[in-house]
Parts: structure tokens; C-alpha cells; sequence
């Protein structure tokens, strides 16, 4: 299965960039608006409407639209794991509804000083059986613009 991985330093400290990342403004925040994105609904793991933090058990309804073409990509995200302590913060999502066969992407952070290293790994199955299979190598060179994107833009946001 391939898998993409991007890694980036942010000159801010762990607990910041952890906190950003802990809540659907950051995913919203770090979305280019081409893709037109919308959250549709949180549901913490005991079915609260909207949880203080993206916990393990919760799932985020959205959908896409990229360019304003065509009609809505709906994507359902589980978080599946999360740990945090004081030099480490991780957690794992799984899309549970949406385009992709399997997408499975760790978000990791490891303070180092004052800065913190941040980390996308996306374990991941492109549509369209054996001819998506044959394109998931160079998946990842659809993957690089978006998070480099997602990587500059968490720099500006909290450098």
C-alpha cells in the first residue's frame, strides 16, 4: 500500500501546534478554499454535537467541492487513536466514508526546544481497483501540493 509522508519544523512550541490541530478550525483553516470545504457535523464518541477536541471515537462529516465543479465529495473521518504527552502529540485518522478505498493519516508532533516538528503520514488506496492500484505510486505527487500547502500555511498561522 503507499504511503505519502511529509515532515516540517514550526518555530512555536508543541502545546500551540497541538492545540491548533486539535479541533476542526485548524482542518478548515489549512483547507485551500478551492476545495470548498464544509463541515457538516461533529460527534464526539458518546455522540455529543461538536466535542471539545477530536478524540478518539469522533467523527467529522464533510464534503468538497473542488473548484465549485461537479457535484459534492462527501468524506466521513473517524479518529481512531490520540495520544499527547509532554514532548509528543499524535493522532490517527481513518476515512470510514468517501473516495478513497483506504486512507489512513497519523498527524504527529515532537517538540524539539521551543519549535515543534510536525509529521503527515497518509497510508492510503486510490479508487478504481487495479487501475487505481497501478496509480497509487505516483499518488503521492497529487498528495505534495496539498500538504505543503497545509505545512506553509500552519507556519504562517503560528510562526
Amino acid at each position: 500500500m503507499p504511503v505519502y509522508r511529509r515532515r516540517t519544523r514550526v518555530a512555536a512550541p508543541l502545546d500551540r501546534v497541538w492545540e491548533f490541530h486539535s479541533d476542526t478550525s485548524g482542518l478548515e483553516a489549512l483547507t485551500p478554499a478551492w476545495m470548498n470545504l464544509e463541515i457538516e457535523s461533529v460527534r464526539g464518541p458518546d455522540e455529543d454535537p461538536d466535542p471539545e477536541a477530536l478524540v478518539a471515537g469522533t467523527e467529522i462529516d464533510m464534503s468538497m467541492q473542488p473548484f465549485g465543479v461537479g457535484p459534492r465529495q462527501r468524506w466521513t473521518s473517524r479518529i481512531t487513536d490520540r495520544e499527547e504527552s509532554e514532548t509528543t502529540a499524535w493522532f490517527r485518522d481513518e476515512m470510514v466514508g468517501g473516495p478513497f478505498p483506504r486512507w489512513v493519516h497519523t498527524h504527529r508532533f515532537v517538540a524539539d526546544g521551543d519549535e515543534t516538528i510536525l509529521e503527515d503520514r497518509v497510508e492510503y488506496q486510490l479508487p478504481f481497483g487495479p487501475l487505481g492500484d497501478v496509480a497509487g505510486v505516483f499518488g503521492g505527487l497529487g498528495f505534495d501540493p496539498m500538504f505543503r500547502g497545509r505545512h506553509r500555511q500552519t507556519k504562517a498561522l503560528l510562526e
